[in-house]
């Protein structure tokens, strides 16, 4: 006998799904860092992530429906929200131990728990409200603010946090008929744009097959990435 899953399993493997694809893809992007600059590989990954999603939105025949007006402030609010995360995490990713990196992310349930009830009304209890509190001093316990682990780039992930937040709430209000595939590929879009105008000002490296291949895996798991995240705030509770 099989047993239906809920919204919140669902949701929840949604975000494992999510999760675990993000953390393999900043294992990817974090080999780079020695072989070419952030915009050039962000731009990269861009372009055949923004590309292959394309491809399959159109293989799939996965409806694009014209946004209104609303849709298309939540679409613009949430691209930002992604462009700045791209920045700011793989800025840290980029300068900063990886485990270092992916501890502080680690407040983003935390972050995203508390915003789904200060501005979606969202029901947190005294038990998830305690644990926001504990898991934010687990947070600085790990960045050591005035310590010898605190770096500039400790506040690039907590910044990375912030937006992270802003970007997954946004997901909550754009109308349910927008397929996550669509959201995903627009905010690709957006990545790869941002990231081709600024690697106008850097100077290129050369690009190894071994780098073709690392670029490979990190298209493959933000793909996935990207999709999940989406499915994942759409179904169920927040918390």
């Amino acid at each position: 006998m099989v047993m239906a899953l809920t919204d919140n399993t669902r949701g929840a493997l949604f975000m494992v799904g999510s999760m675990t694809c993000f953390t393999v893809n900043d294992a990817f992007m974090k080999s780079l860092a020695d072989d070419m600059p952030l915009v050039q590989a962000v731009f990269l990954r861009g372009v055949a992530t923004t590309c292959l999603m394309l491809l399959m939105i159109r293989v799939l025949r996965i409806s694009t429906p014209k946004l209104d007006r609303r849709n298309r402030r939540l679409f613009y609010l949430r691209n930002v929200a992604e462009v700045s995360t791209a920045y700011l995490f793989l800025s840290a990713l980029f300068n900063m131990p990886i485990a270092n990196a992916s501890a502080i992310l680690q407040a983003l349930p935390l972050t995203v728990t508390l915003a789904g009830a200060v501005f979606l009304g969202q029901t947190v209890g005294w038990r998830r409200a305690l644990a926001i509190a504990i898991g934010f001093i687990g947070v600085m316990l790990i960045v050591r603010p005035g310590l010898d682990g605190f770096t500039i780039y400790s506040l690039y992930a907590l910044g990375a946090v912030v937006t992270v937040t802003i970007r997954d709430i946004i997901v909550r209000l754009i109308s349910a008929d927008i397929s996550s595939f669509v959201i995903g590929a627009s905010n690709a879009k957006a990545v790869t744009f941002a990231f081709g105008i600024a690697s106008l000002f850097v100077t290129w490296s050369p690009v190894d097959f071994g780098d073709v291949l690392v670029l490979t895996g990190a298209t493959l798991t933000i793909i996935g990435a990207y999709t999940c995240a989406v499915a994942a705030m759409r179904v169920g509770d927040i918390a």
